[in-house]
């Protein structure tokens, strides 16, 4: 399986992407500094699963894979801020978060 076809870097981008046009969003509403935090935690998640796999050692790419799960686990800290502050979340956003901690936590373990 190719870099292109590995499923935590299609899921990685796809997220990423659904994360830029929520925040969009968040900034048309004026929540600009959440936004912001959300953006960047969002789309590092993949930038850091790209870079993992064109690590130059196992502790590289374990090391790349842990940035990412910790992007991750800060992605769901802020939707979960933003649901309890009775902001609109994409429906099924938490749970595809939660799929890419679920992912994550499982290619660090088996590395």
């Amino acid at each position: 399986m190719g870099f292109q076809e590995s499923p935590i870097r299609k899921k990685s981008f796809e997220f990423a992407c659904e994360i830029v046009h929520y925040c969009d969003t968040l900034k048309e509403n004026r929540d600009f500094e959440i936004a912001s935090q959300l953006l960047k935690s969002g789309t590092s998640i993949g930038a850091n699963t790209r870079e993992a796999q064109r690590g130059v050692s196992k502790k590289d790419f374990k090391n790349k894979f842990g940035i990412a799960l910790k992007e991750a686990d800060e992605t769901m800290y802020w939707l979960q801020i933003l649901e309890a502050t009775g902001r609109d979340i994409p429906e099924g956003m938490k749970n595809r978060c939660e799929e890419l901690i679920r992912i994550l936590v499982a290619i660090i373990k088996s590395s």
